[in-house]
């Protein structure tokens, strides 16, 4: 899995480097109502509209590498932060966008929020909530991290169900003023076939997460398609940032900025409360 992470040769890569030496940032264009560069346009649509390169269950190796320039120190503490970029390489064309796709189970569905007087799953549907994917494709993702920046990743933070091969991850969700709600889209129409092509499909957005999380009828688990921005944090010394390679893993830590969904599934258990049961 690894070798296919690495899916830029040498040579793509120096080929790489030209074009964005050729690109004119100064080429804007629209992209949903925001003016954007032209190339980081041609990712997002790559991504969000086109569904293109994202990681899930029997799909194609996605064209793509995992990138980070540094980790930063916050001043406190023992832990470096850092944003991961990614590179898509699209019919040889190389763009940069901060988001990836991943096949997932987004749970809506209501949370235990205490239990004997105690707070449990504090701002679930707010703040954060989990989605559910396959072992593989995290480890699918992973392996990526791993081609990309030499990061070995832990599974702090991973919720693992290995009656159904499961992993639970806690998505982030933005919700504080100033910052744009992560959006929930869901299924419009749909090409006779019932195939899932480019061009086969279209979506609605019918509000924020938030808002659609708050909807009793919609708090169900719902499959799709999510994309996310990921972060990672390793721990190390205040005053030396830590390098791959020496022994430290990092964590990686997802925020959710968008959902398209196929429908609801009936498949998938949701946690109902703290899972210890399912720590390892």
């Amino acid at each position: 899995m690894a070798a296919n992470a690495t899916a830029m040769p040498n040579t793509a890569q120096n080929e790489q480097a030209r074009q964005i030496d050729d690109d004119d940032p100064n080429i804007m264009v629209q992209w949903r109502g925001n003016l954007v560069p032209e190339k980081e346009a041609k990712a997002l649509r790559h991504v969000f509209d086109n569904l293109q390169d994202h990681f899930g269950h029997q799909r194609p190796d996605p064209r793509v590498r995992f990138n980070y320039e540094s980790l930063a120190h916050p001043g406190h503490g023992q832990k470096w932060y850092g944003d991961m970029d990614f590179t898509y390489d699209i019919s040889g064309d190389y763009c940069s966008l901060k988001y990836i796709g991943m096949d997932v189970c987004v749970d809506l569905a209501p949370k235990l929020v205490h239990k004997h007087g105690q707070p449990m799953l504090k701002d679930y549907g707010r703040a954060w909530l989990y989605v559910y994917l396959p072992q593989l494709t995290i480890d699918q993702v992973n392996s990526y991290v791993k081609a990309g920046t030499g990061w070995d990743v832990s599974d702090e933070g991973c919720i693992e169900d290995p009656n159904r091969n499961l992993v639970a991850i806690e998505a982030n969700l933005n919700n504080q003023s100033g910052q744009p709600e992560p959006s929930f889209w869901v299924i419009k129409d749909q090409d006779a076939s019932g195939g899932r092509g480019r061009g086969s499909i279209s979506f609605s957005r019918i509000g924020s997460v938030q808002e659609v999380a708050a909807q009793h009828h919609q708090q169900r688990i719902h499959r799709g398609v999510g994309i996310f921005s990921v972060s990672m944090e390793v721990e190390g010394t205040p005053n030396f940032e830590p390098t791959p390679g020496v022994g430290n893993e990092a964590k990686l830590s997802f925020t959710l900025v968008s959902v398209r969904t196929w429908g609801i599934t009936d498949c998938v258990a949701p946690i109902v409360y703290v899972p210890s049961k399912w720590h390892h």
